[in-house]
């Protein structure tokens, strides 16, 4: 590939990324109602064609959005990995590591997007397969059967009921709750 092509696919690609940027200051700022094509193209600064050639329709946008989101997390949880104790806990240590870090952040799931995800076919099937994936992640380690789900599901829950602000835990009743998922982390692998 030359260099003029390399250019031109990073110019795009940017743009891609400018535009989901203007989708979820959008969808954070007043939710899934003011999210519209022509809405997007004001916040990114392009015309609603710019918007379009990369995304045909405001599903298509909710997908990337999913998509994106779930990179975000399997990056995060990458990096807790890596910092996390060698052996048959570090995955589980790594997804409550993530979680702890992420947890008071604004930078989590915005509540609309989840939503938005429910009513979207490619953005649920985004968060699906993810979680599909850390359920098998987990019960390949598990020393119980469910010990695994019963972890992730109870990660997920901290995670999404905090995003959707049905509750805010800080201070120690908080390091309190993640030090007991840790806790579970840790009893998780098979016995070696």
């Amino acid at each position: 590939m030359d260099d003029v092509t390399a250019k031109a696919r990073s110019r795009r690609q940017d743009r891609a990324e400018v535009i989901l940027d203007a989708a979820e200051a959008l969808l954070r700022r007043s939710g899934t109602r003011t999210l519209t094509i022509d809405a997007v193209a004001v916040e990114a600064g392009l015309s609603k064609g710019g918007v379009l050639h990369h995304y045909a329709s405001k599903d298509a946008l909710l997908t990337a959005l999913a998509v994106r989101k779930v990179g975000r997390i399997r990056v995060g949880i990458a990096a807790c990995l890596a910092s996390a104790p060698d052996g048959p806990a570090a995955l589980p240590l790594a997804v409550v590591a993530h979680a702890r870090q992420v947890y008071a952040e604004e930078c989590g799931f915005p509540d609309s997007l989840l939503i938005a995800s429910a009513d979207n076919a490619g953005a649920a099937a985004a968060f699906a397969q993810f979680l599909g994936e850390q359920l098998a992640a987990m019960g390949a380690i598990e020393a119980r059967s469910g010990q695994g789900a019963a972890l992730t599901f109870a990660v997920l829950g901290v995670m999404l009921s905090r995003s959707l602000d049905f509750h805010r835990i800080d201070g120690a009743p908080l390091e309190r709750l993640f030090d007991a998922l840790e806790a579970q982390a840790r009893a998780l692998p098979k016995d070696q």
